[in-house]
């Protein structure tokens, strides 16, 4: 007990990163119509900043892996942490739309990397019978993000300007970065680790069956709420608390949403979860579509979308089941599959804007890409049953 309560200090800075990646990354679609009014540019075109930010996780995961293998944990994700906070600071004072998209993409670099080993090394660093609590704890700092960083971010950008809500993340960051160095224990890290043996979960078609649902199932949830904050200046007269009231609720809803989809994947088991979040995912984006124009009704659909949306918690249940030795890579992956739908969603949400079909389409794009994830998941399982079929007559 007192060994846990030692490493508490060292769990919390690494929470603190992750609340920092979750305040980032998710208040720049809060922050998408105030920075795309002060640089001049459309809603659709500001939808490729939260794109860039996307794409920089799923370059930068299996990089990270692969160079981090050998490497001492704690300076790895001090490392990491650090270029993380000076990236966003480097996006919230360098002008122009251009620098802007090129510094998300830059700071998108090591979220994969840093949550995947960072919950790995939480977990290392408890008993055995506790490393599950550790690498929980870790993935805290995101759900808390959604309930008070993103909406401090918010309020911060349409307070006193869009640049300040890239600049708490960047600062909390670089806190961050100091106190692992200072607290966190020196424990894992395998200097005669081999670097390549990670891309084994690239190679394992059980792996990328579950990335591909999460990287395009997902894309659903990012088309609707990319848009939902300029949807809501642009079709209602909302008060001024509407947009962070948005925000919070929708980490409310995240959290509860994580926690029922973790019962509900012991209950029922991987596959049956993972349909129902699928199922759930499709019906409040539908909701989101109907209630456009009534701003009470608008911050209901954020709520709803983010609790239905626990699509995470069965793929990385089964993720850990079938990538082998590979497990950092494949953490890694998997932040980088969401990030990938990250920017899938608002790509596709933004071409139907752009195309003129109204701010009800978000939903509509976002029903289409998560019954796009169901059919994957269908193709998935077929494709393991068949597998083992084979196995099973050889």
């Amino acid at each position: 007990m007192s060994e846990a309560r030692n490493l508490r200090p060292a769990i919390l800075a690494l929470s603190l990163g992750a609340f920092a990646i979750g305040t980032s990354e998710f208040a720049a679609m809060g922050l998408l119509p105030y920075f795309a009014a002060d640089l001049g540019i459309t809603d659709p075109q500001a939808g490729h900043v939260i794109s860039a930010y996307a794409l920089g996780v799923v370059v930068g995961a299996p990089l990270t892996s692969i160079l981090g293998a050998r490497l001492p944990r704690r300076r790895y994700l001090a490392a990491l942490m650090a270029f993380y906070g000076v990236m966003n600071l480097l996006a919230a004072v360098l002008p122009g739309f251009a620098t802007l998209t090129g510094m998300r993409f830059l700071a998108g670099l090591p979220h994969g990397g840093f949550l995947g080993v960072a919950m790995l090394y939480a977990a290392d660093a408890l008993p055995r019978e506790q490393r599950a609590r550790g690498a929980a704890q870790v993935i805290l700092g995101l759900t808390v993000a959604n309930i008070v960083g993103v909406p401090l971010a918010g309020a911060l950008g349409q307070g006193i300007g869009w640049r300040w809500g890239f600049a708490l993340p960047g600062v909390l960051a670089l806190i961050s970065a100091w106190a692992i160095l200072k607290l966190a224990p020196r424990v894992g890290g395998n200097p005669n680790a081999r670097p390549l043996d990670e891309l084994a979960a690239l190679r394992n078609p059980r792996v990328l069956w579950l990335l591909a649902v999460g990287a395009i199932g997902f894309g659903g949830l990012f088309a609707v709420y990319s848009f939902l904050t300029a949807a809501m200046l642009a079709t209602t007269d909302a008060p001024g608390w509407a947009i962070p009231a948005t925000l919070a609720v929708f980490g409310v809803g995240g959290t509860l949403g994580t926690w029922a989809s973790g019962r509900l994947t012991e209950i029922w088991g991987v596959n049956k979860t993972a349909y129902a979040s699928l199922a759930a995912m499709a019906v409040t984006q539908l909701f989101a579509a109907q209630v456009v124009g009534n701003w009470p009704l608008m911050i209901l659909s954020s709520f709803l979308l983010a609790a239905g949306a626990g699509l995470v918690i069965p793929l990385q249940t089964r993720l850990m089941d079938v990538a082998g030795n590979a497990q950092s890579m494949a953490a890694a992956m998997n932040h980088a599959a969401f990030n990938a739908a990250n920017a899938l969603g608002p790509l596709l949400a933004g071409a139907a804007l752009a195309a003129g079909w109204g701010w009800q389409s978000s939903g509509y794009v976002g029903i289409a890409l998560t019954a796009a994830g169901a059919l994957i998941l269908t193709l998935a399982i077929w494709h393991e049953r068949a597998g083992a079929a084979q196995a099973g007559c050889a």
